[in-house]
């Protein structure tokens, strides 16, 4: 069951004038299937619109941050910065899937921590907060849950990559993924796995998917390496 979501508000500290556009924004498809609404009534129109202005807001962003930056970099570094697993990381942080209105079926196969559907939902309450309080609220929310600790977030999105960098460059051993175990029903798994550097274990993680379980384990092993030096 979906939390109250007067709680989202005082989490993002934006308070909504129409209560209602939050709720729009947290409503998925599903339960608009499942109640018999009107298609309009999910969250899909204000996503489109959330997308927009998260677009805008992120090139100003790196367009001011990296005036050396050719636009082809500068592209391909916003697509990571606002990839579907990126915000589900963000939307993540803010708890963003508690808050959901699903339908059952969603439900029970584990919508609420599905990237898919958590990246979406945040792209939707960039819209509902554009809506609500016009460009500079939307802008100000963008910048705090989203273009926030960007070398972090970029370390942990590009982790399996940056490892192996490190790896070759600092050592001889190659690296292994191993799948420990997996957890829960087919529709609603749990990964564990565990990445080795020749014949130690560096790190472990835990994901929805064997490749999350990967980056996670390749992330702790990062940070394990800095550690030791």
């Amino acid at each position: 069951m979906y939390k109250n979501i007067k709680e989202l508000e005082k989490t993002i500290g934006y308070h909504f004038s129409d209560f209602h556009l939050l709720e729009h924004a947290l409503t998925h498809s599903s339960y608009t299937n499942e109640k018999h609404l009107k298609k309009q009534e999910c969250n899909e129109r204000m996503e489109f619109l959330g997308d927009a202005v998260l677009e805008l807001v992120s090139s100003e962003f790196l367009f001011h941050e990296n005036p050396d930056m050719p636009e082809g970099e500068l592209t391909k570094t916003r697509a990571s910065m606002v990839c579907e697993q990126a915000l589900a990381f963000c939307a993540k942080e803010i708890r963003l899937g508690e808050y959901l209105f699903l339908g059952k079926g969603e439900e029970t196969t584990g919508g609420r921590k599905r990237d898919s559907v958590t990246s979406d939902a945040l792209e939707a309450l960039i819209g509902a907060i554009y809506l609500d309080g016009g460009f500079a609220s939307a802008k100000e929310f963008i910048h705090k849950f989203i273009l926030n600790d960007l070398e972090n977030k970029k370390l942990f999105f590009d982790s399996k990559t940056i490892l192996q960098e490190i790896v070759q460059a600092e050592m001889e051993e190659e690296i292994f993924y191993k799948l420990l175990k997996e957890e829960g029903p087919d529709h609603n798994k749990t990964f564990y796995s565990a990445v080795l550097i020749g014949e130690d274990v560096y790190g472990k993680g835990s994901g929805r998917t064997k490749k999350a379980a990967e980056q996670q384990a390749a992330y702790h092993a990062i940070l394990n390496i800095r550690d030791r030096k």
